[in-house]
């Protein structure tokens, strides 16, 4: 089990790093879709609109304990994940997912032991196209989030730290 962490205790200690090697997703923007409220791992990113292809490899891979992000260019149009994606990324070991785009499937989703956050959730599945990048930086809403980094999610928020807070 995952040490019990808080994004306030660390925005708390963090508050006057003017390094940018701790950074806060603006609040409000995400919504939890998994079954776990709280995750935390390293981070791997995949770039990509309306074609979830990369998403779907990156899940069905070893996860390791890290966190998926990815950058859907907050298209509301296709989810990027699904219950049958959730439930490889909890199997394969992924401790959460953070897709900046829409999810389907919620009542599979809530059963994914794994943490999900995204932007809203549409009925509508993508067409897979092999399009998009991987293991690249990112920028969602400012906030600059880099293979590697680590990202801490709870109720409370979303922070990026440059290494491992805890």
């Amino acid at each position: 089990m995952a040490q019990p962490f808080s994004t306030c205790d660390f925005c708390d200690a963090h508050k006057n790093d003017a390094s940018g090697d701790f950074r806060v997703i603006p609040g409000g923007l995400y919504r939890s879709y998994g079954a776990l409220d709280s995750f935390a791992g390293p981070i791997s990113t995949v770039r990509c609109l309306d074609d979830n292809s990369l998403v779907k490899a990156a899940v069905e891979s070893p996860g390791q304990g890290r966190v998926l992000v990815v950058d859907g260019g907050a298209s509301m149009r296709r989810a990027l994940l699904g219950g049958n994606l959730a439930a490889a990324a909890a199997r394969n070991g992924w401790a959460g997912l953070l897709i900046h785009g829409c999810v389907r499937d919620l009542a599979e989703l809530r059963q994914a032991q794994t943490g999900i956050l995204a932007l809203g959730h549409v009925p509508m599945p993508t067409d897979r196209q092999g399009q998009g990048s991987a293991d690249l930086p990112l920028q969602l809403h400012g906030c600059w989030i880099r293979p590697g980094e680590w990202l801490y999610a709870d109720a409370d928020g979303v922070v990026i730290s440059a290494r491992a807070l805890r």
